[in-house]
């Protein structure tokens, strides 16, 4: 008999990809999404298809996390061999902005699925979606399993709460109930407001002659980039493990945002020249345009300077490693860019 699964937060860049893997792993994939007036499921187009014209193993379902009677039912009318939750309101900078709304979403929104599982049916397996932004003001480097939480920002608080409130629930109601501490991971469906995102796309743009200049905040944050493809798999292996446990996913390599910048630019073969300090900081192309300027709009009220982490015991364990580096990252970003400007 097919292993089912239900994944929150099935329409972001890791839904798209976990789905793709659990069905090709021969799953029955169902996935929550938000009601909305305008289309938002252009990662999983070419997987869905309605169920009333053409059968497959790939479902939709509306409901949200901030609404427990939505999480409620759609648990129960599944009753999946396993949950991924990967909904959240996902953007570090945002949740400054609305942290009532992340904090119901990322904190309160988990508790809401567990408590469903203790109804409905404790066998369920849950994986929660952690981040490494939990760590935040790093207190040791690199980070691991074992590391203390400082979070810097309503995203990082709420995050932390998901995970010892899967860890709660894991002892209290002896659940199978995991946490992914996910660190960055990218991919071409990565969000365009994502640094990464937006870094690749303007770049290929200015060097299209299809935008002029890219505006961003702290060049010098350093951040453990993968590939949301090597990190799905991750998601998975944790949920076949023999025991709940939580697991640091990471590449265990650090770059700046500067870095990141340059390896873009070196793929697209563009000439960056650096110009200034801090804030004031700019790059200027072979002509002496300027095309990268920082704007203190951009800085979040509390930074997160630095996160490394240290995968040993999900390599050990879980016999997990990444695939990408961010060399062949950037490389499938840059392609995807190409690609779909040549439609």
């Amino acid at each position: 008999m097919k292993k089912k699964a239900l994944i929150f937060g099935i329409t972001g860049q890791d839904g798209a990809y976990l789905s793709k893997l659990l069905l090709k792993k021969g799953y029955i994939v169902h996935g929550v999404k938000r009601r909305s007036s305008q289309p938002n499921t252009y990662r999983i187009d070419d997987i869905y298809s309605d169920p009333l014209i053409k059968k497959n193993n790939f479902y939709l379902h509306y409901g949200d996390v901030t609404d427990s009677t939505a999480v409620f039912s759609v648990i129960k009318k599944i009753v999946p061999d396993e949950i991924y939750n990967l909904a959240a309101q996902s953007h570090v900078a945002v949740s400054f902005d609305m942290p009532e709304y992340t904090t119901n979403a990322d904190a309160t929104g988990t508790l809401r699925i567990l408590e469903a599982i203790v109804k409905i049916d404790r066998k369920i397996k849950f994986y929660q979606a952690g981040s490494s932004e939990m760590f935040g003001k790093v207190v040791e480097s690199p980070q691991n399993e074992k590391t203390p939480f400082y979070p810097r920002s309503p995203y990082g608080v709420s995050k932390v709460y998901a995970h010892w409130i899967t860890v709660n629930y894991r002892e209290s109601y002896k659940l199978f109930a995991s946490n992914g501490i996910l660190f960055n991971h990218e991919s071409p469906l990565r969000g365009e407001t994502f640094v990464t995102k937006k870094i690749v796309k303007a770049l290929y743009n200015i060097k299209m002659k299809k935008q002029k200049k890219l505006f961003l905040g702290n060049l010098y944050a350093k951040r453990d980039w993968g590939h949301a493809e090597d990190y799905v798999q991750a998601m998975w292996k944790i949920l076949q493990y023999k025991r709940p446990e939580d697991f640091v996913i990471c590449t265990g390599k650090q770059y700046s945002i500067k870095q990141f910048i340059n390896i873009v630019a070196k793929y697209l073969k563009m000439q960056i020249r650096w110009k200034g300090k801090g804030i004031n900081e700019k790059a200027f192309d072979k002509n002496g345009n300027c095309i990268i300027e920082c704007k203190k709009k951009y800085l979040r009220p509390a930074e997160v300077d630095t996160l490394k982490g240290d995968c040993s015991k999900a390599k050990r364990l879980l016999k997990w490693k990444p695939k990408y580096n961010i060399e062949s990252l950037i490389k499938d970003m840059l392609n995807y860019e190409h690609e779909t400007n040549i439609k």
